[in-house]
């Protein structure tokens, strides 16, 4: 992860400090930077009380910072990859696809808003993201959503940028929107079931997000049971075992717009249980502790096997909280 991800090259654009976001601009496509992508997580119950995760990534790639030397209508740097999942507590489906960048195959239009690969395509009804649908078929995950929201846009780090090593030597412009309303249909066992619950966007975009030194992270969009939500991740270095290797970084965010970041010093996290998945174990449950924000939480897995067989494998599903607020969530782990 490391490898993929801090890999640098001169001539994209650097991510600095002060950054003026300007939307719906900022919700199209950064060409100029190396690595950017569209996410959403979902955590959604069925009318019979099953629940749900779901989870979408746009991810888009610049292979070299010169645009191709080809006149050809077809010629493109630019590389899209689309992952799309569905996750009970007892099954766990994941599926991928690629595609050069071409209006007619994957791209980000404007008026309305488009953000698709092939077939899998968010559409919104104007030039903001909201409201949308969001529509992905493939054989192993299916399902159809409408989503809505009335919260502001949440800039995450200092004003949308977002440090990820101590010394800020690599960063991202990074946005979220925590506080989403979803309905729409699954498909559970080759029937559509009508679902509705929250869903979770983050928005980032960098030409370098890692260190060579950083081998993967963990991240957590938490949504507690007081009406705000957290973000939280870990990037783990070289020595994993040793604490003050890692990077932390977060943010407490309220539906009107407003919230507190939260610095590295002030998070204390740790795995408290370990799952074996293809040989190799990973820190499934966790113990979260912010202490000037009152904040004990214990996270456990829907469904701990909730691995990602792509081409880059990580660890992506839904979560429930416990401790000083209770909740759901997402977690993401990579690197393992």
């Amino acid at each position: 992860m490391g490898g993929l991800m801090g890999e640098t090259q001169t001539g994209f654009t650097e991510v600095v400090p002060k950054r003026v976001f300007r939307f719906p601009n900022d919700h199209l496509a950064h060409n100029d930077y190396r690595q950017e992508w569209w996410y959403l997580t979902a955590n959604l119950t069925t009318e019979t009380g099953i629940e749900v995760g779901l989870q979408w990534t746009q991810f888009r790639v610049a292979l070299s910072a010169q645009p191709p030397s080809s006149t050809s209508n077809w010629a493109s740097n630019q590389l899209y990859m689309a992952h799309s999942a569905i996750t009970t507590q007892t099954q766990h489906f994941a599926e991928e696809r690629w595609s050069r960048g071409h209006t007619q195959l994957a791209a980000v239009t404007p008026s309305p808003l488009k953000i698709q690969l092939d077939n899998w395509q968010w559409l919104s009804q104007g030039e903001d993201l909201f409201p949308a649908s969001l529509n992905i078929a493939s054989d192993k995950v299916n399902y159809r959503l409408q989503l809505s929201t009335q919260a502001p846009y949440q800039l995450q780090g200092d004003g949308g940028y977002s440090v990820k090593s101590a010394n800020a030597e690599v960063a991202s412009y990074y946005y979220s929107q925590p506080f989403i309303d979803v309905t729409g249909q699954v498909m559970l066992d080759g029937e559509l079931v009508n679902v509705a619950g929250q869903a979770w966007l983050d928005r980032e975009w960098s030409s370098q997000f890692l260190t060579k030194q950083q081998q993967g992270w963990d991240w957590f969009a938490l949504r507690l049971d007081d009406g705000s939500t957290l973000m939280l991740f870990q990037l783990r270095g070289d020595d994993e075992e040793v604490s003050s290797n890692h990077f932390y970084s977060g943010r407490r965010m309220y539906a009107d717009g407003s919230g507190e970041t939260i610095t590295s010093d002030e998070i204390q996290m740790s795995p408290t249980t370990w799952h074996d998945i293809d040989g190799k174990p990973h820190p499934v449950e966790w113990q979260v502790r912010i202490d000037n924000q009152a904040i004990d939480l214990h996270i456990s897995p829907l469904n701990p096997n909730a691995k990602m067989p792509l081409s880059i494998t990580y660890w992506e599903g839904p979560i429930s909280i416990t401790g000083s607020h209770t909740g759901a969530g997402y977690m993401e782990l990579t690197g393992y």
